[in-house]
């Protein structure tokens, strides 16, 4: 991206912007990504621009345009269908096209993930790295989606493989990690090894994952302009902004990163895994629906009969969470321990009912279910819904 140009289109962005009293209605998120402070405020800019001026020409009005740098909660937020467009990485875009949203365009060059080393360092394999120090960029990167979900798909965890875990928000803050020997690895973006090579730094790739598409948009089913028209506007407006033209994309684009990163275990030691039928059977029993996610979201839509006991997430997904980190009162649950509980949030992987789950285990109560579908799996079976506080 031309940064200049990129900052003088921010400038002219807020100029333009409508008070936000008066935006209402056609929702847009974009997060920009691994950038640095800088240059994701003027990479947001940019896309801002470029999508104001599409929807526009589609003759859309009222659109209201948000910057994220929470991946996770731009996860959570897809899978509830809060927005009408994703300008995001390719995990949230994954996760989005899973629920209803259609793909658009890739906006960036593609992004593959590598593991680093020192040239001189004997490691060479992601099997050799086992016990080592690693350095990662935040939970939410799409580095560290990837290399998890790489983790995962070899049958262990962050924290099982590697001796510790060094995170940091930015990924060049990764090379003296490796040059003062305080990680023996580190992860980054293909993109940042070859820049790191071409300055001279002696630097080696032990793994890689595989190339997912960069920066991309989504558009949710329904809504005009369509995944086409949507297209098309966006490719002029970026040109038009001395940007390069975006790519088309298909959802098998993404199937591999919507396979990796976050997803829970399948069974849960003293839980029963239950599906929307078995949850059905269980409410009309008695049980109690304890939905696990934000407050936004259990408004936007539930189980009919659904309490709201919030699992507030600030530990890492995967099964070695460390379950001080986050917040979830006890409490606010039923005081006979024998009522039967199902916990859910948004679907499989959605960690909250994973955890709150295991909290309620661990606290005494003995009849857990977990709906590990979640909301998703709930609609998508037609049952009953309930919206609103």
């Amino acid at each position: 991206m031309n940064a200049s140009l990129a900052v003088s289109i921010g400038f002219l962005t807020l100029a333009m912007g409508l008070p936000a009293a008066a935006q209402s209605g056609f929702k847009v998120l974009v997060n920009p990504g691994d950038q640095g402070e800088q240059s994701r405020f003027a990479v947001y800019s940019q896309y801002k621009q470029a999508l104001e001026l599409a929807l526009s020409k589609a003759k859309v009005t009222g659109v209201v345009v948000t910057m994220s740098t929470d991946a996770t909660a731009d996860l959570a937020a897809s899978r509830s269908r809060l927005h009408d467009v994703y300008l995001a990485p390719a995990h949230v875009v994954g996760s989005a096209l899973r629920f209803g949203f259609a793909p658009v365009a890739a906006v960036d060059k593609p992004v593959q993930a590598v593991l680093v080393t020192l040239s001189s360092s004997p490691v060479s394999s992601l099997a050799q790295t086992a016990g080592k120090p690693v350095g990662l960029p935040s939970q939410d990167s799409i580095v560290t989606y990837l290399l998890r979900g790489e983790l995962n798909a070899a049958n262990t965890t962050l924290k099982r493989h590697f001796g510790s875990v060094y995170q940091t928000r930015y990924q060049d803050a990764l090379l003296p990690c490796l040059q003062i020997k305080r990680c023996e690895v580190v992860a980054v973006e293909r993109a940042v090894f070859d820049r790191w090579v071409s300055a001279g730094e002696p630097v080696k790739v032990v793994m890689q994952s595989r190339v997912v598409p960069g920066l991309s948009v989504v558009v949710r089913d329904g809504t005009k302009p369509g995944a086409e028209a949507l297209g098309a506007a966006l490719a002029e407006a970026l040109v038009a902004a001395g940007a390069p033209k975006p790519t088309p994309t298909a959802v098998a684009d993404f199937d591999y990163v919507s396979t990796l990163g976050y997803f829970t275990p399948r069974a849960l030691q003293g839980a029963q895994v239950v599906d929307a039928a078995e949850v059905a059977r269980l409410l009309q029993a008695g049980a109690v629906y304890v939905d696990t996610r934000t407050d936004v979201e259990f408004k936007a839509g539930r189980p009919a009969g659904a309490v709201w006991v919030p699992y507030v997430e600030k530990s890492a997904k995967d099964a070695d969470f460390k379950a001080s980190d986050d917040q979830f009162n006890l409490a606010q649950l039923p005081t006979d321990k024998q009522t039967p509980l199902v916990f859910a949030c948004n679907g499989a992987e959605c960690w909250k009912s994973y955890k709150a789950s295991l909290a309620a285990i661990k606290a005494g109560h003995t009849r857990v279910h977990w709906f590990r579908g979640g909301f998703p799996e709930w609609r998508a079976a037609g049952l009953k819904t309930a919206s609103g506080g």
